[in-house]
């Protein structure tokens, strides 16, 4: 249960909210420390008591101490007269040896250039956009995106494979499918080890690339997967396609530039082709579940005119451009959901 639901649930007011709210920093910067330190690994591994984390962490007694104590209080730490111990979650998401580990999550969310705008949000919210320079997080070739490729590929990971059966849609044999703003890769690089007769073009900016040529040399798919730089909006996308990719990508533009490039993947779609978007989407209400909903604060801080859609407005911007039908596809626990639409 959240803060915010006890403070409503309960009769009396309470200030435990706003202060929780307000020193809301001091829990990610204790969270970006452990993770920095690799405090978690060390607990993981054995070490339990404050010189013997410090020992290994390389850092203070008194700092480990307090920062322990902290985590402890926050969720992430567990602390008996044997010493400190994981929590589930850490033993799962924050112990590098763990094959789901997210922690280099953090380099991407609390890149500087990623966190300037929230110093200055009232004015972001006065004007209706973004402070950052240009267009954004998606001004051309911004660097971020490489950050974006190395770090946030290990949160990526668990949902690749369901969203490639469901692009896929039990098809094999030959085809061709289209990774727009593919990023670290992974979801077409899915699609080709779920079909080995699949070939792969992902396009992103050239440096970004790199990063998803990489990954696919890993997965073994490199003689199957071609880089196609540039912008997704100038590009000639060289279709058709049986299928094509949009992941994570729509949110950062105003429902007409969003119907534009839909368009354009409308024509570049073989007969029978489809789209497959996956996005952070809101209920109608625009309020649950909490984390898409809280998404579209997130586009007003970094963006010139993204925002979190519901289904019921990328369903009309896919109609608008062409599509004859979309669906909605739910990824429980993930909290992204999937618009698959159909050209007939």
């Amino acid at each position: 249960m959240s803060e915010g639901t006890v403070a409503r649930s309960t009769s009396a007011p309470s200030p435990e909210l706003v202060f929780h709210t307000i020193t809301a920093f001091q829990q990610s910067a204790a969270l970006r420390a452990g993770i920095d330190l690799d405090l978690f690994t060390a607990v993981g591994g054995g070490c339990r008591t404050v010189p013997e984390i410090a020992a290994r962490c390389g850092a203070s007694e008194r700092g480990i101490r307090c920062l322990c104590d902290f985590l402890t209080v926050i969720g992430f730490l567990a602390k008996s007269e044997r010493g400190y111990e994981n929590t589930p979650t850490s033993t799962a998401f924050l112990d590098t040896r763990s094959p789901s580990c997210i922690g280099s999550v953090a380099r991407f969310l609390h890149d500087p250039r990623m966190m300037a705008p929230w110093q200055n949000l009232a004015e972001i919210v006065r004007q209706g956009t973004t402070s950052l320079p240009g267009e954004g997080t998606v001004d051309p070739e911004n660097p971020v995106w490489v950050e974006f490729a190395h770090s946030m590929a290990p949160m990526m990971a668990p949902i690749a494979a369901p969203l490639g059966r469901i692009a896929l849609k039990d098809g094999s044999g030959p085809m061709r499918v289209l990774d727009i703003a593919a990023g670290h890769g992974l979801f077409g690089i899915e699609i080709a080890k779920q079909n080995p007769e699949a070939r792969i073009v992902a396009l992103d900016w050239k440096a970004v690339l790199e990063v998803a040529r990489a990954n696919a040399e890993k997965a073994g798919v490199a003689a199957r997967w071609w880089g196609l730089p540039g912008s997704a909006f100038d590009a000639d996308f060289q279709g058709p396609y049986d299928v094509i990719l949009l992941t994570n990508f729509l949110h950062h533009f105003d429902r007409p530039t969003c119907v534009g490039l839909l368009k354009k993947v409308r024509e570049s779609l073989a007969p029978g082709g489809r789209a497959a978007t996956l996005e952070f989407i809101p209920n109608e209400d625009r309020v649950s579940p909490g984390m898409p909903a809280a998404f579209a604060l997130t586009m007003l801080a970094s963006t010139r005119a993204g925002d979190a859609y519901t289904y019921s407005e990328y369903d009309g911007m896919h109609r608008e451009a062409g599509f004859a039908r979309t669906r909605l596809h739910d990824m429980p626990p993930s909290p992204h959901r999937i618009v698959t639409a159909y050209t007939e």
